[in-house]
């Protein structure tokens, strides 16, 4: 059977991020790749009436310590020790997310999707500054001037804009979400069930 997988990503989750470093492992064993889809987690909240964990908890006791040692957890349990706090969280991701949509299907694809996720994860540069954002792409070696112009360009503004709109249609309410096929799977601590259900889709 072919099973179609996708992660629903946007730079500014952390936990994004988190299953971006995971998701080879999965495909390693699986066979299957990942198709990324970016979508803007902003838009995403507004067209779900959902608010990010810092607002949505930020009243209840015990919930963030909570929630920063079972990051703590899952750092140590994946070795993932280049992640660092970004100091300029939250981040407006809206440019680098338009680069996303720009590099899809181009052969820099993962090239700038690797290299906006060390900026923002590893690096904690402020990935909302335009001065970074073009100092970035050609520390990495990226096309900055494509990739900047392109940001400004009506047809890349509404893939973007398309993308989040058919990843809510689609169920989506966040990130990071992954689909496969129809099976819809929310959170970092969700990617054991994202392999199950691939091994299982397999397997038809």
């Amino acid at each position: 059977m072919l099973v179609n997988v996708e992660f629903h990503y946007d730079f500014a989750s952390p936990n994004s991020y988190f299953s971006h470093r995971i998701i080879p492992g999965i495909e390693e064993r699986t066979g299957v790749k990942f198709k990324y889809v970016p979508i803007l987690l902003g838009g995403i909240f507004k067209a779900t009436n959902n608010k990010s964990p810092m607002e949505q908890f930020a009243e209840v006791k015990n919930k963030q310590e909570y929630n920063a040692r079972e990051t703590e957890r899952f750092i140590d349990k994946h070795n993932l020790k280049k992640y660092t706090r970004n100091p300029h969280f939250p981040v407006n991701t809206l440019h680098i997310m338009r680069g996303a949509c720009y590099a899809l299907g181009k052969s820099f694809e993962a090239n700038y999707i690797e290299t906006m996720y060390q900026c923002m994860w590893e690096r904690g540069l402020n990935m909302s500054d335009p001065a970074i954002i073009e100092q970035a792409l050609n520390e990495y070696g990226l096309p900055a001037a494509d990739i900047i112009a392109a940001t400004q360009e009506p047809a890349v503004k509404q893939i973007l804009l398309d993308s989040s709109t058919t990843s809510v249609e689609k169920g989506n309410f966040g990130s990071p979400t992954f689909f496969v096929n129809d099976e819809i799977f929310f959170g970092k601590d969700r990617l054991r069930d994202v392999e199950e259900e691939i091994l299982a889709q397999l397997r038809f």
